[in-house]
This record gives C-alpha cells, structure tokens and sequence, in this order.
C-alpha cells in the first residue's frame, strides 16, 4: 500500500491575508441578503459563485499558492463534485492541468459540470472515502494534491468568506456555516478570532458527523455516513486532518441537523427566495429554521454554501410533504 499520510500546517494570519488578496483577483464579493429564517437573519449567498459553491475561493487560494515548478505537474484532488468543480475551474483560469477524482454516486449536475470544464474527470469508489484514499495514491506520481478541506492553502482560502463579511457587517454576528470536511469554518474560525463582535457555529448532517466525532475524540475517527441530502458534507476525514483540532482550540460549537430540517429549508428558500439550494448549502438555514441555536442577541448570518443539486433531486426534495 502506498503511504500517503500529509503533514499540514494551521494557516496564520498572514496565510489567510494572502489567500483574500489572491482570491479577490478573481471572484467578485457575494451578496448578504435579509430573510426571515430567524429576525434580522441575512443569507450570505456563496451559491452564486461561478462554480456554484463557496469551494471555488480555497481552489484559487491553493493553486495561486503553487511554486511554477510545482505548476507543471499539474493537481490532483478528491471530491463529491464542488471541491472537483472549484479546482477544474481554477486550475482552467490559471492554465494548470486538473485531475479530479469523485465517488460513482456523484450527482449527475456535477459530473455534468465538470465534464463541461474539460478537467480529467475519474469516478472512482460508492463514496468520498474510496475516491480521496485513490487520488491520494496518483498524487504520490507527482501532481500535487490538493484536499477539500485538509490544506493549509484551502483552509487560508476559505477564510476570504470571513474577510468580505468584515466589510459587509454592520453589527455583531453569528456567522452559521455548513460543515462537512471542516475546511470553511476552520477558515472562518481563523478569520473570527481576531475579532469579539463575531460568532462562528458550524452545522452538520445527522447523517454524517466526522467533525464533531473527531472534536469530541481528540483525533479522526472513522464514523458511519448515512444517505443524507447534504451528499456535499458526506463522509470520513482523512487520517490527521487539522479542521477539528482548529474548532476545538477555539471552543467552536458544531451542531447537526436532520434530513426532514434540511428538506424544510429547501423549500423554504425555494419559496421564499426563489433560490434552487443543494441539500449542502441549505443547513444552516436549516438550523435556524429549526430553533437549533440561540444566536445570543447577534445578527443571524446562515452561509448559503452551494446550489448544484440535480434537478429530480430537488423536485422530489420540494414535492414531499
């Protein structure tokens, strides 16, 4: 078997300084709109990203971050279809050449996606597990792999979410994030503890909790990974992933949401935003729907991570009761 273990850095300040500065080169701000999932709650819309999903910011983080000779080799990654969209894209823009390997079961609007941005596009495995454990394996041939949460870089790029809302914010909040490798609220975690008016609180699927079982064992644990509508939170970390231990060292809270909260909140911003929202992007609005958090007298912000949902998903999704 070949070893594949990656020692990865905690981002610093100065990290997530360079990652904004190389992100907003390339990725306009999104917008933060009012809703009444919660009083005086706002959406901040990462599903109007180019690819459709918040990873696009980590993916140009990373790859601007790559020494040229590094460059030449190319990027390898593993995705349930975001992390793969984000890094076909970016690695479009910057003229790399990206490799990305997701689980037979992805949804069909990402395969779909991603065939369209010409990536070297492998399924590989009935889950992430088996897709990450084998683009692990090609990146040893010599690209460089980039994780969907565990890098440094990634992490850094992330953090840019957190950095435009430091522009936008008008009054102490309680940023509430999606979490399923943990790559955006550590980054966003990094972001908040330079600042007292800010509140980060992750959410994950009840059907996968690799985070928050990691946080409470001091290490990655292996977990069981149901069928969830969230598939883009969906699986194991990789052995040493640092996200956990971020959220621990600074008392970040991670709660879970169930499949009839996150099939609410589909329909509720279907219905009252007109936004078409994977089961993903839609948790932490799910949370707030659902009374999960007291927000202690901050403004609600549920971060909307992504939209690509295949569209016989999303119809039964809405047409359930």
């Amino acid at each position: 078997m070949v070893d594949t273990h990656r020692a990865v850095r905690i981002p610093e300040l100065a990290d997530l300084e360079r990652a904004y500065a190389a992100v907003r080169i390339h990725l306009a701000p999104t917008p933060l709109i009012p809703t009444t999932a919660n009083d005086g709650a706002l959406l901040k819309l990462e599903c109007w990203q180019p690819t459709g999903s918040f990873k696009v910011r980590g993916a140009f983080a990373a790859i601007s971050a790559l020494p040229h000779p590094a460059r030449a080799a190319g990027v390898v990654t593993a995705s349930t279809g975001n992390h793969a969209l984000a890094i076909a894209h970016a690695a479009a823009r910057l003229n790399l050449t990206a490799t990305v390997v997701v689980p037979a079961t992805a949804s069909p609007a990402k395969i779909d996606a991603l065939q369209r941005l010409g990536a070297r596009l492998i399924q590989q495995g009935d889950g992430f597990d088996a897709a990450e454990a084998y683009a692990l394996e090609l990146a040893v041939g010599g690209a460089t792999y980039i994780s969907a949460y565990n890098d440094t870089h990634v992490i850094a790029g992330q953090a840019s979410l957190g950095f435009e809302l430091g522009a936008q914010l008008d009054a102490p909040a309680t940023v509430i994030v999606p979490v399923g490798g943990g790559g955006l609220i550590a980054g966003l975690t990094l972001w908040a503890a330079g600042r007292d008016d800010v509140r980060v609180v992750g959410v994950e699927a009840e059907a996968s909790r690799a985070v928050s079982a990691a946080m409470a064992a001091g290490h990655t644990v292996g977990v069981g990974v149901g069928p969830t509508l969230a598939d883009a939170l969906a699986g194991n970390l990789e052995p040493g992933s640092v996200t956990p231990a971020v959220l621990v060292a600074h008392a970040t809270t991670v709660l879970a949401v169930s499949e009839a909260e996150i099939r609410n909140a589909l329909r509720f911003l279907a219905r009252e935003h007109g936004l078409a929202v994977e089961g993903a992007g839609a948790v932490a609005v799910a949370a707030l729907l659902a009374g999960k958090l007291d927000v202690d007298d901050r403004r609600a912000i549920a971060v909307v991570t992504g939209r690509n949902i295949a569209l016989s998903t999303l119809a039964t999704a809405l047409g359930r009761s």
